[in-house]
């Protein structure tokens, strides 16, 4: 590579396949499958990306391959030949692209459930218990074993008369890496023992992949460099079988991962969110890739480019993976190509997606069909647009209603753009949200919109613009007042924007089960609180991301924090100069009293809507949103009075107290038609 040519636009010859760049998506189940197929919403998910200019995009996230491997999160099905239509126009439409296009393909083995499916008991080498989804498997019998070596063949098969130019075996959790490993093989027979019995089953799945197949067909290995965990597959271990597989010529392709995925901890540290620095495993990745000769895929939290070229640059991988940051900004590379590096929306590692299948920031992704990745520009008259509040909602509605062609002014009542999103920054680990309204107020001051800080608006002020459109994006308040008793009652809020203020004895109290008490308590636990984090669900942080919820609760027992859940925060009154509490047990009705320094509530937030109600009587449509059109995706026609001059409508939490993607997507579906 020379030193001008960008290293991640090279190309790459993988067997007679050339992939156009050095970017490739990692195969993930995203749930946008119909019974189980690839049809047309999955399909133009993974067009996009191709239409974006990646070289490769991998599909299927643990594809079933065998009817006892059911999916208990959103899998493809192709243990069956109606797949393979769905195949041939997937291929159609990606080659045309100019990408590529793979699946993954595996048996869950132990790694799922016996009350989903056909209810068929789960199966694996031995009878080892999986945490994750609860599965005790039945110790897997030689018919079970060779029937599960052709389902994986013929698998493959579909895959090959698809028009797929591959597959992958995911072997890291599931069977083949469970016949592999020894915390799960205890068998005695010739598939267990030494590590080359235990490989015995993961060779003879790809020998029957080869054979199903043909010479030009790419077969992948997704497995771990290291399980590290007790009695798990060390990195030794790793690199003999990788090195085995790679001497017998099994596989063409090396995509490797980092840890184990049967146990949510696990599962939290193998797909990290922002509480991970950039590119954890690289440098193991690079000290595999010394020991290889064949091409090297890796793909965990490399979302920055910098990071990406250093990796291809230095041969520490051969295709950087960039997964999460496609669901963020589907168009990186043509980003890239067109010198408009500086555009890239990159993933911020909040692990929305993982929850909800939803970019935490781009509303488009996963609604191509309705959604548009690229605003178009309106025909006709455009209008003077005025959005009221800088936060993730109102910004969204100023990029859309800009790139709409309308004149808009966003008028902020602090300082800085950003909203709660900034506040939310604050907390410990969490600094990278950020990265969502740093992107949005970067596309706006692009855009030319007009951005008037420490502006508390009014309606005078609105009308003195005449407006064509208004959009109140004002937030909320903190909910904090359904508390009974005389005590001064703190918010979250209050805590992230100063956290000096709370010491000694606190109580944190939580009706929503989000991301905001468990951020605030990870800020008392820094200031060196004595906390007690109270609840009335069943459990702590229950709506919290659930790959952040390990990282949470490791804080909360490390650092000694009493947690009380199954009790309602009855009332908080003034006890000299400190404040007696009252909690009720949800299930008995027996109370328990507590005396601390400070009481703080997380309950959301109400609406600051006052400018809104002040403005409806002079809107067209009197300030409604007609929720029938909105949800099925078509242009807001409401016009309820003639004496209006302009239309008038709210988004985000200004309507009700919801999360930073429902704000964006209020907007973006909303603001793409006005």
């Amino acid at each position: 590579m020379t030193e001008t040519r960008d290293p991640l636009l090279t190309p790459l010859t993988i067997k007679g396949l050339v992939l156009c760049n050095r970017v490739f998506s990692a195969s993930h189940s995203i749930s946008y499958d119909d019974g189980g197929m690839p049809a047309e919403h999955y399909q133009r998910y993974h067009e996009e990306k191709a239409r974006g200019g990646i070289a490769l995009t991998m599909f299927g996230g643990s594809a079933t391959v065998a009817v006892d491997s059911p999916s208990v999160f959103g899998q493809l099905n192709v243990s069956h030949d109606r797949v393979i239509p769905y195949f041939e126009r997937f291929a159609e439409r990606i080659h045309a692209q100019g990408a590529a296009l793979m699946c993954q393909i595996t048996h869950m083995g132990r790694r799922t459930s016996p009350q989903v499916g056909d209810w068929l008991p789960s199966i694996g080498p031995s009878r080892v218990h999986e945490d994750l989804y609860g599965g005790i498997p039945k110790a897997m019998d030689e018919h079970d074993i060779a029937r599960c070596i052709k389902a994986y063949g013929a698998a493959a098969r579909r895959c090959f008369l698809g028009g797929l130019d591959g597959c992958e075996v995911l072997a890291t959790g599931h069977l083949v890496d469970q016949f592999w490993t020894p915390r799960v093989n205890k068998r005695t027979d010739r598939w267990g023992g030494c590590l080359d019995n235990r490989m015995r089953f993961g060779r003879m799945v790809l020998e029957e992949m080869r054979r199903q197949t043909a010479d030009d067909f790419i077969l992948s290995l997704r497995m771990t460099m290291d399980e590290d965990c007790a009695e798990g597959l060390t990195r030794d271990d790793c690199l003999t079988i990788a090195q085995t597989y790679e001497r017998e010529g099994l596989v063409d392709i090396l995509n490797l991962v980092h840890g184990s995925v049967d146990t949510l901890a696990s599962l939290a540290l193998n797909m990290p969110g922002m509480s991970v620095g950039l590119a954890p495993y690289l440098r193991l990745a690079g000290e595999f890739k010394r020991e290889l000769r064949l091409p090297v895929f890796h793909s965990t939290r490399l979302n920055d480019m910098a990071t990406a070229r250093h990796a291809i640059r230095e041969g520490l991988i051969d295709m950087v993976g960039i997964t999460r940051g496609h669901i963020a900004d589907p168009h990186i590379v043509n980003k890239i190509v067109q010198g408009d590096e500086h555009r890239i929306r990159h993933c911020v590692g909040a692990t929305y997606c993982s929850t909800y299948r939803q970019c935490i920031q781009n509303a488009a992704t996963g609604r191509e069909a309705a959604m548009p990745h690229d605003i178009v520009r309106k025909t006709g008259a455009c209008v003077r647009a005025v959005v009221v509040g800088g936060g993730p909602a109102g910004l969204e509605a100023a990029r859309v209603l800009a790139s709409r062609g309308h004149s808009v002014v966003l008028l902020e009542a602090t300082g800085r753009l950003g909203g709660q999103v900034a506040l939310a920054a604050r907390a410990t680990w969490r600094r990278d949200l950020i990265g969502i309204t740093d992107w949005l107020a970067a596309e706006v001051k692009l855009l030319g919109v007009e951005v008037r800080f420490n502006t508390l608006a009014d309606e005078a002020m609105v009308l003195a613009e005449s407006p064509g459109i208004v959009i109140i994006a004002t937030g909320g308040v903190p909910d904090t007042d359904d508390v009974a008793g005389d005590a001064k009652i703190w918010s979250t809020w209050d805590v992230l924007a100063a956290p000096e203020t709370f010491t000694s004895e606190v109580l944190l109290y939580d009706s929503i089960g989000a991301a905001p008490a468990a951020a605030c308590a990870s800020v008392l636990i820094a200031k060196k609180t004595t906390l007690e984090f109270v609840t009335h669900h069943r459990s702590l942080m229950q709506n919290v991301m659930k790959l952040d919820q390990p990282k949470y609760l490791s804080l909360l027992y490390s650092s000694g924090v009493t947690m009380t859940t199954d009790h309602r925060l009855i009332s908080a009154s003034r006890c000299n100069e400190r404040t007696h509490v009252k909690l009720r047990n949800e299930l008995t009705g027996s109370c328990v009293e507590r005396i601390v320094d400070t009481v703080i509530v997380e309950n959301g937030s109400l609406p600051n809507d006052a400018i809104w109600l002040g403005l409806r009587p002079q809107s067209v449509n009197y300030g409604v949103t007609d929720v029938d059109a909105l949800a099925a995706n078509m242009p807001q026609n409401l016009s309820t009075n003639p004496s209006g001059s302009f239309r008038l409508y709210r988004v985000g939490d200004a309507i009700s107290s919801r999360d930073i993607h429902t704000a964006i997507y209020d907007s973006l579906r909303l603001c793409k038609d006005l």
